[in-house]
């Protein structure tokens, strides 16, 4: 799972005028999961996306060589900065080193071939995922910050016949406007024939410049092509155009490929995922238990900025069109507020869109009666993954939906190493602005009763006076399991550090070993995702 609130920050610009971080305080010796150099190597894609230090949206896609020996032998990422009316650009990384921890943190610099260098910090799920930290750019100055992920690629499948199918994406990012930036989500379905052409498909756009959401849209036909340039052959690389926006892209594999706007009319990126058969094609055969996380801000041109907003849930579907055993958390600016399914819920439907048959979109719908009305919009890539909008008043957000194994969870069975990523803004007392905040690390799950998470954590905190990067936290909590599980849960971390910092989270299972994160402090507004590590 890829940035959570970063579309929020980008329409927050300003400077933070204290710290909000944790420091540089005792560091446990990490675990030995068995990672190592050898660990990273292959050609991986990544994308990121974030801000810098004016608040302007910042987002780096790309692919690297690691050899498995500590270098990087290659590599290639487009960047799109709207700083002072920036654009894209594309970078090529002529070399680089690596150093892998046996817990599956490491450090990533790559030299660029403007003589700059792109440090990332990351912390690796297994040989072929994990997540990413950008914490030095320009040498050694941190002039913004972004987070995201890495995927092994295939370089086999770096062709135009891989592009072959239906792929539902969600791309989120910034629109701009005729007078301002505001967050955008473009979430749906295109196909693709492997000869170059996007044939057609659907897609739901919320856009904070526009009144309104846009409803299912049909995308208008487009084209793709491989990038046969020398900087861009042999790195998957290639660039597509459909529904009037223009895109570079960088192939995973066949199943996958990571996307990156590049056109006037803002920036947004993110994933597009080949669509299997297996997608519910009725209200039938959307049954069993859901949980989601979004992220993004309560701004709309008709309504104006009121902060970054986070959501996570849980509910259960019946075959039937309703929906049930309602769980919701919500961070709107620094404000938590808890749902539980009850006489206070109302109007809980969903729907399997069958006038747009076969592209795998849905809504879903609940009214609390304190809170008002939830609306959701989703695209199915298969029977138990799902991209997610936020259409609820005045919100432009956008996520991941998860069907949630049956509990009930335990620390028991949930006990193992874990790599996290979380994102979001920090909103502290002593702050002047808010602004991002970025995480990436490794903690252990013990199945003891107390101070049963052990870990270590790179952070960025963009905008303080004086340190935005904190490098090799120790960190320690506590994971509370509530009844069976399958609702909220709480996780509090201390970050190590003068001072310490204390994050509390909600945390929802999916799976007894991947966890969505949503923090319900007052002093930020983050989320993220913990997920089981695979020992190499």
């Amino acid at each position: 799972m890829r940035r959570l609130l970063l579309l929020a920050t980008a329409v927050l610009a300003g400077y933070v005028a204290g710290c909000g971080g944790g420091g540089s305080g005792p560091t446990p010796p990490p675990p030995n999961v068995g990672f190592s150099n050898a660990s990273l190597k292959g050609q991986y894609a990544f994308s990121m996306s974030g801000v810098d230090l004016t608040g302007a949206y910042l987002a780096r896609t790309g692919s690297f060589i690691a050899d498995g020996n500590g270098n990087i032998t290659g590599g290639i990422e487009d960047v799109v900065s709207l700083a002072s009316g920036g654009g894209a650009s594309l970078v090529s990384f002529t070399a680089g080193t690596y150093q892998i921890q046996s817990n599956g943190r490491g450090l990533v610099a790559f030299q660029t071939s403007s003589g700059g260098v792109l440090t990332l910090n990351m912390s690796m799920a297994s040989v072929s995922h994990g997540f990413l930290v950008q914490t030095a750019d320009n040498n050694a100055d941190l002039t913004g910050t972004s987070s995201g992920s890495f995927n092994l690629a295939t370089t086999a499948d770096f062709a135009n016949t891989t592009l072959n199918g239906k792929y539902v994406f969600d791309f989120s990012g910034v629109s701009l406007g005729v007078t301002t930036a505001a967050p955008i989500s473009i979430i749906g379905e295109f196909g693709a024939d492997g000869a170059g052409n996007v044939t057609a498909g659907l897609q739901d756009t919320n856009d904070g410049n526009v009144a309104a959401p846009s409803g299912p849209t049909a995308i208008t036909p487009g084209t793709f092509a491989l990038d046969t340039t020398t900087n861009g052959s042999g790195f998957g690389r290639g660039t597509m155009a459909f529904g009037g926006r223009s895109f570079a892209f960088y192939i995973v594999d066949n199943t996958r490929i990571k996307v990156i706007e590049e056109d006037l009319l803002g920036g947004s990126s993110g994933d597009a995922v080949l669509q299997v058969n297996t997608i519910p094609a009725a209200n039938s055969a959307f049954t069993g238990s859901f949980t989601y996380l979004l992220g993004g801000a309560a701004v709309r041109v008709n309504v104006g900025n009121q902060g970054p907003d986070s959501r996570v849930a849980r509910f259960t579907a019946d075959g039937n069109g309703n929906i049930a055993a309602i769980s919701y958390d919500e961070n709107d600016a620094g404000g938590y507020n808890h749902i539980s399914q009850g006489t206070n819920i109302s109007k809980a439907t969903y729907a399997i869109d069958i006038a747009n048959g076969g592209t795998g979109r849905g809504t879903f719908t609940f009214t609390d009666a304190s809170s008002g009305t939830f609306s959701y919009i989703f695209y199915a890539s298969s029977a138990t993954q799902f991209v997610l909008q936020d259409i609820s008043a005045g919100l432009i957000a956008d996520g991941s939906m998860l069907t949630q194994s049956p509990g009930p969870y335990t620390l028991a069975g949930s006990a193992g190493n874990y790599s996290f990523n979380w994102s979001g803004v920090q909103l502290g007392s002593n702050t002047a602005v808010p602004f991002e905040e970025d995480f990436a690390g490794q903690y252990v799950l013990s199945s003891a009763s107390s101070n049963n998470v052990t870990g270590v954590v790179d952070y960025v905190e963009l905008g303080l006076n004086g340190n935005n990067l904190f490098t090799g936290v120790g960190l320690t909590g506590v994971l509370t399991i509530a009844g069976d599980g399958t609702n909220n849960n709480n996780l509090k971390i201390l970050l190590a550090g003068s001072p310490t910092t204390t994050i509390t989270f909600q945390a929802y299972f999916a799976t007894p070993t991947t966890m969505f994160l949503l923090s319900s402090d007052s002093t930020r507004t983050t989320a993220g995702i913990a997920t089981g590590q695979t020992t190499p």
